[in-house]
């Protein structure tokens, strides 16, 4: 499979949610990338796209996903205003919330958190194994 690459910004809202992770499960189906792969990834991208939304305080959040040598690679990057870095947390068992980035970690061959480029925006970072539905 050849290398695929998609990126996009939205508002940092609610509703912008559902529309990344529509994209991202559109883009990848155009690519091939088999059933379960594009459920994994559209929760993984649910997840941290509402971390960005809740948490950031920015007005926009961008998202990236890139099929490479086997494996999708989706990062989420908001504009860095919250007091916090992402990390996993243990939430109580009445909680609704709190349990996103444990759920990350657990589809997720790997994921973390690294300074954008420009130095002020965070990006978090998910890869997972990538199968074709492709001969």
């Amino acid at each position: 499979m050849a290398s695929s690459h998609d990126a996009f910004l939205l508002a940092a809202q609610g509703a912008a949610v559902a529309e990344a992770r529509r994209r991202v499960r559109a883009r990848l189906r155009d690519w091939g990338i088999a059933e379960e792969i594009c459920d994994d990834v559209s929760l993984v991208v649910s997840e941290l796209f509402t971390n960005a939304v809740r948490h950031s305080g920015g007005e926009k959040v961008a998202c990236a996903v890139r099929v490479e040598r086997g494996v999708v690679r989706v990062e989420v990057a908001d504009q860095g205003i919250g007091l916090t870095v992402p990390q996993v947390r243990v939430a109580d068992v009445g909680e609704e919330c709190g349990r996103g980035l444990l759920l990350v970690g657990a589809l997720s061959r790997a994921w973390g958190v690294v300074t954008g480029q420009d130095g002020t925006t965070r990006v978090v970072w998910a890869e997972l194994g990538a199968t074709t539905d492709l001969p």
